[in-house]
């Protein structure tokens, strides 16, 4: 049977506009890049800091936090054409919250990681179990 939902219960609606906006900003793709433009960079530096990122992802990653405000794109003339990617205010803004989550992340990984290890080891006696009587 459901709980009854209190007043102060937030309610997720599935066509609120800030599920997108979180889907958008809260990957972790969108998180690092959005931690290495802490200064100006080319697309090939940003590529670079963020290991394991393909081409596509990091261009479709750019190409979303510029459609949300989040950076800006600057094409750089020259004998070799470079594009530049900038954080927007509103972008920076996202920088002491974000900090503040890595923080946390490093803080407790041990913890995480101690606590993946005994689930997983429940999961394999589990599993173990179920191929015995089966």
């Amino acid at each position: 049977m459901d709980e009854p939902i209190s007043e102060n219960d937030p309610i997720y609606r599935a066509d609120c506009p800030s599920r997108v906006i979180l889907d958008q900003i809260a990957d972790k793709w969108s998180m690092m890049v959005l931690a290495v433009l802490s200064e100006p960079r080319r697309f090939n530096a940003i590529k670079r800091r963020l290991d394991g990122v393909t081409q596509r992802v990091l261009t479709q990653t750019l190409r979303k936090l510029e459609r949300n405000g989040m950076v800006t794109r600057r094409v750089l003339d020259g004998r070799v054409l470079g594009v530049e990617y900038t954080l927007t205010p509103l972008g920076r803004s996202l920088q002491a919250p974000f900090s503040i989550l890595f923080d946390w992340t490093i803080e407790n990984i041990d913890v995480i990681q101690d606590c993946q290890r005994d689930y997983d080891a429940r999961d394999d006696q589990t599993t173990v179990h179920r191929g015995l009587t089966a």
